[in-house]
């Protein structure tokens, strides 16, 4: 489909920009005036609702009304469910370890690093990763079949997420599991639901955009980026890290994929005891 409003996207792009950075800059004072760095996992997903929301607005009279209206509430419901997941997760605790490994290494002064490092960071994140987003609702004509697949993937990516998190969190709200490893429902047929999830939803996202070439073209280097992300960057790479060599977490990891779902392989009788944290 031709008729990509190239003029119109270009100028959308500096509006998302400004609502990644805008809602990156709210939480890095919020955190300098005494809040754990850790909530700028919080406005990860609220950035991206921002930039969707932004996007709906400017995109008025360019793309199809239907699909701007989806594009920018399957966004929304994603971002907004994350944020509120992170944020009941965090509830009083202090910072979390990673971040405080970051600042630790700080040549000067930590929130100045942290401004660098991780609000800037995550923010230039947010528009990149947010283009399909963005480009779909400058896609112009109703959604058609590459549309509805990409919904469809988005939601199996949010039933991943929200399944996998509140398994997750009865398990560890039980006191007979602690210290064993989490290895049932969904975490017996990925090590990493949430992260399987993500995957999911982005690409779901970016089939959004498949009715128009030019959208695709633009937008494809999203969920890559994304995947990447997930499997080799900041996701279940370090967290494999961060678990590995704890009891039980080695036959975790030979029985049940690290990405993909599949039927768990049944345990080596000598590592069925499964304890350790998750």
């Amino acid at each position: 489909m031709s008729g990509f409003a190239w003029s119109a996207f270009a100028l959308n792009l500096a509006w998302a920009a400004a609502a990644a950075l805008t809602v990156m800059l709210v939480t890095f004072a919020r955190a300098v005036r005494g809040g754990p760095h850790r909530i700028v996992d919080v406005a990860w997903g609220i950035a991206f609702t921002a930039v969707a929301v932004v996007t709906f607005a400017a995109s008025a009279g360019e793309g199809d009304p239907t699909r701007r209206l989806l594009v920018t509430a399957l966004t929304a419901v994603w971002g907004l469910r994350l944020a509120a997941h992170i944020a009941r997760r965090g509830r009083g605790h202090g910072e979390d370890p990673r971040y405080e490994a970051m600042l630790a290494r700080a040549p000067g002064s930590r929130n100045a690093y942290a401004l660098r490092k991780v609000y800037l960071l995550q923010g230039a994140l947010v528009w990149l990763v947010s283009l399909p987003v963005q480009a779909a609702q400058y896609v112009p004509g109703p959604p058609s079949a590459p549309f509805w697949a990409g919904t469809a993937l988005w939601a199996v990516g949010v039933a991943f997420e929200a399944v996998g998190d509140a398994q997750l969190a009865r398990f560890k709200a039980d006191p007979a599991n602690r210290g064993r490893i989490m290895d049932r429902g969904l975490w017996a047929w990925t090590r990493h639901p949430n992260y399987f999830g993500d995957f999911c939803v982005w690409w779901g996202l970016f089939l959004l955009t498949c009715d128009s070439m030019a959208a695709a073209a633009v937008s494809v280097v999203s969920p890559v980026v994304m995947t990447l992300l997930l499997t080799r960057g900041s996701g279940m790479r370090l967290l494999e890290r961060h678990m590995a060599g704890r009891p039980g977490y080695a036959d975790y990891q030979s029985r049940t994929s690290g990405f993909f779902p599949r039927p768990p392989r049944p345990s080596s009788p000598r590592d069925r005891k499964g304890v350790g944290p998750r």
